[in-house]
């Protein structure tokens, strides 16, 4: 994925960000008398008065936002129908700092408008909104309304309406059912004050002053206090983002299983990184869950250990080396190979021609002898410029590490960026035809992504192929808030073809030798009960070994309060069965507020 400082895309089927935002095209404006909020806002999550001017619309200030490029504020009818489809708030568009405060009564005149954040491509939902308003303040010093307090047992469990099929998917037309399902219940909230209070902490503070929280607390529960993100429908209902309308300066820098005790209170927002945001005006206090991060097991002198690590877009200008190597050494326990994926090229995003990447691992091999760790060799190889995907410029890669002391690379040359390795027979074992070499980098599956790094190491006496790979991104798929139900995942698409090609190497290698050990890890960008999974694992080449662990604990990547595995390492029928396999997911990133990558790394061990 992206790294987060460059772009808020990530795993779970996210919106494409877009850096304009649109409205819905609607008829031309006709006039509407007096109006209260709630049916502005009508039942459906288009308002009934789109494109039409309003009049003398009644409410509070709950709120005001002062800063950004959506000043305004919240509009809330302290006197509601008793309809509960209907919300009570709404959000006025003033473009400039609203001259209102909390409390005033006032008056709003403007045209009901229907905003997408990210842009009608994202497929988002729309947020109602008053916009060109004229206000007039009746009297200040008022009672805001009470909030409505979200908890566990306010929120359904089903997650949304399928969409109407008519409507190509869409769920605008539908009438909301807050009862039955959770986004039709946050969208009958959609503007007004609500609360949420004791709120477990379930992603951790990002670099935006954002940070998730689930009213659910035993939904779907990881042991270390997050959420787990275990199939396609199983949304996990009681998540929701909160920000603040203070200064950032003052939010709190929380990690997963931390908690806001008390209440936070504040005005419920939409937006394009997350859908349903309490913007909070009263934020609850951290307590400290005490989370650390994990040390996985050292591997026996007869265990192989491999591991998988996205170092998150590195090169020689970061500043992590040091953390990356600490972490390579005492938490991963040096493990005899890693892969490594977005290794940059020497001089990172700078698009001059530059491919070549040895200063950025020599740095990080220098980085981790300095922190007790082996002296690693390593293997890779340099793609075509700007062909590989990643940020622009930055030429990532996948790279082996390997410790010489406890395991040998089998060089063979012949490999480079354009030419496909293939398999052989030797002996009756199988045997590449370049090593390292890149799995068909010519086949259109790779187009403006990283191709598949395979190598030959001995261990032992006994051979184990290992692919690294990083596949595809989930940039484009629309996001779980999303107005089409379910969403689309466009991306998914390049990543099955990939796994198409993964898996088709690696039966060409079994093919020829039944009992080979072979791996295929890496950034898979994609769930172990995905598609992609079922490709790659075809009629049982491969088995992604993370579902070795408890449901709890199979997740490498924290987004939007969705704890998820998008690093696996899978193995061949041979190490399956016969090898005695371990298998970890060290947590030392995803949960953490001070992440130096935004994945954990996963380690095997097993006996060749």
């Amino acid at each position: 994925m992206p790294s987060r400082s460059s772009a808020r895309l990530a795993a779970l089927t996210v919106a494409a960000v877009c850096s304009a935002a649109s409205a819905v095209v609607l008829t031309s404006p006709a006039h509407a008398a007096s109006v209260r909020v709630h049916d502005v806002q009508g039942t459906t999550r288009i308002s009934p008065f789109a494109g039409q001017k309003v009049t003398d619309v009644p409410g509070i200030v709950t709120a005001i936002r002062t800063y950004g490029s959506s000043k305004g504020f919240w509009l809330q009818d302290p006197t509601p129908d008793d309809n509960p489809a209907t919300s009570e708030g709404v959000f006025v568009f003033t473009s400039s700092t609203p001259k209102v405060a909390p409390g005033d009564s006032v008056t709003v005149t403007g045209t009901v408008s229907e905003f997408v954040p990210g842009g009608a491509s994202s497929g988002n939902q729309s947020l109602t909104e008053i916009t060109k308003p004229t206000v007039t303040t009746v009297s200040t010093g008022n009672a805001v309304p009470a909030p409505v307090v979200v908890d566990e047992n306010a929120v359904p469990d089903a997650y949304a309406p399928a969409g109407d099929t008519a409507a190509a998917g869409s769920v605008n037309g539908l009438t909301l059912d807050p009862s039955k399902y959770a986004l039709d219940y946050y969208e009958s909230l959609e503007g007004m004050n609500v609360q949420v209070a004791d709120a477990r902490v379930v992603t951790a503070t990002d670099p935006y002053s954002e940070l998730w929280v689930t009213v659910k607390p035993n939904e779907h529960p990881s042991r270390r206090g997050g959420t787990v993100y275990g199939s396609y429908d199983s949304q996990n209902t009681g998540r929701l983002q909160i920000q603040s309308l203070g200064s950032t300066a003052g939010f709190p820098t929380a990690n997963v299983g931390d908690t806001l005790a008390g209440t936070t209170t504040g005005p419920l927002d939409f937006n394009q990184y997350g859908g349903y945001t309490l913007v909070a005006s009263e934020l609850g206090t951290l307590r400290s869950g005490g989370l650390e991060r994990e040390t996985t097991q050292k591997q026996s002198d007869r265990e192989l250990a491999v591991a998988t690590y996205n170092v998150e877009n590195l090169d020689p200008s970061d500043a992590t080396f040091d953390q990356h190597a600490a972490a390579i050494v005492h938490n991963l326990q040096s493990p005899d190979i890693v892969s490594l994926e977005e290794i940059q090229d020497n001089n990172g995003a700078k698009d001059d021609g530059t491919v070549d990447a040895s200063e950025t691992v020599n740095k990080l091999i220098d980085a981790i002898v300095a922190a007790g760790g082996p002296k690693y060799e390593w293997r890779s190889i340099d793609p075509v410029n700007d062909q590989d995907g990643g940020e622009p410029g930055g030429n990532i890669r996948q790279a082996f590490l390997f410790n010489p002391e406890r395991v040998s690379f089998t060089d063979r040359a012949g490999g480079d960026s354009t030419t496909a390795v293939g398999v052989t027979k030797v002996r009756g074992k199988a045997q590449l035809t370049a090593s390292p070499g890149r799995v068909d980098p010519a086949n259109a599956a790779w187009a403006n992504s990283r191709k598949p790094l395979a190598g030959e190491f001995v261990f032992h006496g006994k051979t184990v192929f290992v692919i690294a790979n990083h596949l595809n991104s989930k940039g484009g798929d629309q996001g779980l808030t999303s107005q089409y139900q379910p969403p689309v995942r466009s991306s998914e698409i390049q990543r099955h073809a990939q796994a198409t090609v993964v898996n088709a190497f690696v039966k060409d290698i079994l093919s020829v030798q039944k009992n080979a050990n072979v791996i295929a890890l890496g950034d898979m960008n994609d769930f172990e009960f995905s598609g992609t999974a079922r490709i790659l694992e075809g009629d049982g080449e491969l088995w992604s070994a993370i579902k070795s662990l408890p449901k709890s604990e199979r997740y490498t990547y924290d987004y939007q309060g969705n704890q998820q595995v998008l690093d696996q390492i899978l193995v061949s029928p041979a190490i399956r069965r016969d090898c005695g396999l371990e298998y970890d997911s060290v947590h030392i990133n995803s949960e953490f507020s001070d992440q130096i990558s935004d994945h954990d790394p996963q380690v095997l061990r097993f006996r060749p």
